[in-house]
């Protein structure tokens, strides 16, 4: 996913690297029909943007998920939130 992000990112002529995205990215793991299952996958994003550009950065946060095969293999299976924090250099 952080891939998929960090080419929306770089589309938006908005640098990626190094280190200006970071993932905090936890599952949620539960047993509704007593099989272990994951139901939840919360991301949390760091993002580092230049001055200008968090209208950008909060565009492709918002979309990059419908490109992103990860979230698109999973769909329908697992719930996926994200989250995110813009800091601007």
């Amino acid at each position: 996913m952080v891939g998929t992000l960090s080419g929306a990112l770089e589309a938006r002529k908005i640098p990626t690297s190094p280190d200006k995205v970071k993932a905090n990215i936890q599952g949620t793991i539960e047993a509704p029909e007593g099989v272990l299952k994951i139901t939840k996958i919360s991301c949390h994003y760091n993002v580092k943007v230049p001055d200008g550009k968090v209208d950008a950065a909060e565009r492709a946060l918002s979309v990059f998920e419908k490109g992103c095969p990860v979230a698109q293999t999973l769909k329908g299976a697992v719930e996926f939130e994200h989250t995110w924090d813009i800091e601007v250099y």
